[in-house]
């Protein structure tokens, strides 16, 4: 055939991983590389579907187009992630567009109710992924903190959401999804997400929780527009009254307007910082950990807040 021996030894790997499994079975073929955000967000639906389907011989195989360029070329694999269907050897369905759950499944359905498919006990082990690994969830969970820090909680919600169904106990994600829920507005569904959190000591009493309460303390002074912009013409008429400061902060801060709570609370730190047991100071911080002390908008502030606090 003219191959090298590196890319025969591709090839027998490509036969034993997809090819002879195929014969039987429904194989999800992904091709992915680990520099790929949009595949590492595609994985846990791809693992979650493959593993339902399992008994239905569904198989999930993974192709590191990075570690397997010679196969990836035989596909024609332009962009990643690629996912195709296989049976019997040959592709037979374009998987790529189906990236949520509902799609995937509807799409498996289809072929499954086409195509000679064998189900089964020995399909459905071997078709059970181990789950993502710990490496990969810390991955996933920087995908999350990225969209956030990105006003992307629809996705940040859909990466978080996926993680906690994976690994239930990973508090990190927990507090993430917390987090997106409140940036999204919807706070009702975030405070049902604390109510399992608090159902589970162990996740209650983990650090990393913290920031998800504090998003959901500061979310209770959200106001609607009128009333933000009462609370706006109550300060800037009375500049040294620091409890109408202190509502315009809360009430803009949960509103979305971090500039202009940064901006009003930074004033009151300058003009006392000693006002209230450094009440204005204690807000900015619990703002601080809300949004997440790596956000850029927390590190821009956090820098103005040394020059106030030591010139």
């Amino acid at each position: 055939m003219g191959l090298s021996i590196d890319e025969q030894k591709a090839v027998e790997r490509f036969r034993k991983d997809v090819v002879d499994p195929s014969q039987t079975s429904l194989v999800i073929l992904d091709f992915w590389a680990e520099w790929c955000g949009p595949c590492k967000a595609l994985t846990p639906v791809l693992e979650k579907v493959a593993a339902e389907y399992a008994d239905k011989g569904v198989l999930l195989a993974k192709i590191n187009v990075d570690e397997e360029q010679f196969i990836a070329a035989q596909f024609q694999v332009r962009s990643i992630p690629t996912v195709y269907a296989m049976f019997q050897g040959q592709p037979v369905a374009d998987l790529t567009n189906a990236r949520s759950e509902s799609q995937l499944k509807a799409m498996l359905d289809q072929l499954l109710g086409q195509l000679p498919v064998q189900a089964g006990a020995q399909g459905a082990a071997a078709a059970a992924p181990k789950g993502p690994t710990s490496e990969e969830i810390a991955q996933f969970i920087k995908l999350g903190e990225d969209a956030l820090a990105a006003a992307d909680p629809q996705r940040a919600v859909s990466i978080f959401a996926q993680i906690t169904e994976f690994a239930p106990e990973n508090a990190p994600a927990h507090a993430g999804l917390v987090r997106a829920l409140v940036q999204m507005g919807e706070v009702e569904e975030a405070q049902q997400v604390m109510a399992v959190i608090d159902s589970d000591p162990r996740l209650a009493t983990d650090p990393a929780i913290a920031p998800a309460r504090s998003a959901l303390e500061l979310a209770g002074t959200r106001v609607d527009d009128s009333e933000l912009a009462a609370l706006r013409a109550a300060a800037t008429a009375a500049p040294d009254d620091m409890d109408a400061q202190l509502a315009l902060a809360e009430a803009a801060f949960a509103a979305g307007q971090r500039d202009e709570a940064a901006d009003t609370l930074l004033a009151m730190i300058a003009a006392d910082r000693e006002w209230n047991e450094g009440a204005a100071r204690a807000k900015l911080l619990k703002m601080f950990e809300a949004t997440g002390l790596e956000d850029e908008w927390v590190v821009g502030v956090r820098r103005r807040l040394s020059r106030v606090l030591f010139g």
